[in-house]
């Protein structure tokens, strides 16, 4: 269940930093501009190749599993979201540092988020049967994360929570290869799922769904899950009240299907899959809390070098994960500013009232301000409405019923106080 919390800050905004950090979100991780700007936190800092697991791998060597930290710098709250990430390289290269990762991870860092960018197992070990070694890799994949998912929650239970993470909040997401771990970490959840050509007396591939990478005695569940260019084996796997889901995809993909289609491996056909729209499909029709952003026109994993595609990516993610941990936010697929910027400044706060406000009723406001206008937007933070009110100290407003964030302004448009939120009715 999602905690009741304080608004986040609209698009457009000017709050001061001191306003935004430190004690402020320990008190309530969703307020001030977290999850969803990357102007809530200045820096990151970024910790490498920290052990989370091993297990065997497809050349039948043990290996060890790593993930890279990133952290908001300077942030005191204890009750943080964590997004563990995963990349792409068609389970035969990638890493955990590479260009698919890096800056999403930076910037959903400077959101807030702690985000921990992992390894898993790469390898498609029998090219004479390539349908069965991708299927494998997938599992491993599967494995290695939910392992991850086990670490965190073990660090919270017997270490002290050194992150400052809420192990409710736990989120996977991927690129490509990434992607088809985190969906089939979320939706692959019933034993009799697991593919039958897999053999899981196979060195690193027992365990079950678990898999034995480590951390066992944990749940591996998960919030919610973020999907870029990745496809499921089947998109029957999703179920009514599965983990909500956002993805991102080009419909122009060659290298993982928009739809259905085969994945291919230098031109020869391997095994069919359900790329993001039949998955999406399906989450429509099981009443499953979705978002897809469709990239039109675009190849795979769009977001590298271009920064349109980037734009539209971090904000699908961003606008649909904050509106699922954030009860004040609807969740958007929508391209919006993620770059809000933050005033240095000493500001006062203000009060509405009524409050709610019903229909057409006058809303009033604090004494001793001198406000000449009021600037109004919405919890999407489009602008809503901008109401003359030359020093009045109340005004009528047509807005329809939601909530609303309204700042006062002066003679020459500098905002007067923090914005407050107005609830209509």
């Amino acid at each position: 269940m999602r905690n009741l919390n304080h608004f986040l800050r609209p698009l457009g905004l000017f709050l001061p930093l001191a306003f935004v950090s430190g004690n402020f979100f320990a008190q309530n991780s969703c307020d001030g501009e977290r999850y969803r700007y990357n102007s809530a936190f200045d820096a990151i800092t970024v910790s490498y190749d920290n052990p989370y697991g091993e297990n065997t791998n497809a050349a039948g060597l043990q290996e060890t599993l790593v993930y890279d930290l990133y952290l908001p710098e300077g942030d005191a709250a204890d009750n943080r979201a964590l997004l563990v990430m995963a990349h792409g390289g068609f389970f035969l290269s990638g890493a955990n540092d590479g260009e698919d990762v890096v800056s999403l991870c930076e910037d959903l860092a400077k959101m807030g988020y702690v985000v921990a960018s992992i390894s898993y197992r790469l390898g498609i070990d029998d090219f004479f049967d390539v349908q069965t070694s991708l299927t494998e890799a997938v599992l491993r994949g599967v494995h290695d994360s939910r392992a991850a998912v086990r670490y965190f929650r073990k660090t919270v239970a017997e270490d002290g929570n050194p992150y400052g993470i809420d192990p409710e909040r736990i989120l996977i997401g991927g690129v490509s290869a990434g992607g088809f771990v985190a969906l089939h970490h979320a939706y692959l959840d019933e034993e009799s799922e697991i593919p039958s050509s897999i053999n899981q007396n196979d060195p690193g591939l027992g365990g079950g769904l678990e898999g034995e990478s480590g951390n066992p005695g944990y749940s591996s569940d998960v919030f919610g899950v973020f999907n870029i260019c990745g496809a499921l084996r089947d998109a029957d796997y999703i179920a009514p009240g599965d983990e909500p889901l956002v993805s991102v995809h080009g419909t122009e993909d060659a290298t993982v299907p928009y739809g259905t289609g085969m994945i291919s491996l230098m031109g020869f056909p391997i095994i069919e899959v359900d790329g993001s729209q039949p998955i999406h499909e399906v989450a429509e029709a099981v009443g499953l809390e979705h978002c897809f952003h469709t990239l039109e026109g675009l190849d795979h994993v769009a977001h590298i070098g271009n920064s349109d595609a980037y734009d539209a990516t971090l904000a699908a993610i961003a606008g649909s994960m904050s509106g699922w941990l954030c009860e004040d936010w609807e969740m958007t697929c929508e391209t919006y500013d993620y770059t809000s910027g933050l005033a240095e400044a000493d500001w006062i706060t203000w009060s509405l009232y009524p409050n709610p406000l019903n229909g057409t009723e006058p809303l009033r406001w604090d004494a001793g301000l001198d406000v000449r206008s009021l600037e109004i937007h919405d919890i999407r933070g489009r602008s809503a409405a901008r109401e003359n009110v030359a020093g009045r100290q109340e005004a009528t407003l047509n807005l329809s019923p939601g909530v609303y964030l309204v700042s006062p302004l002066d003679a020459a448009g500098e905002r007067l106080a923090l914005p407050a939120k107005l609830w209509v009715r």
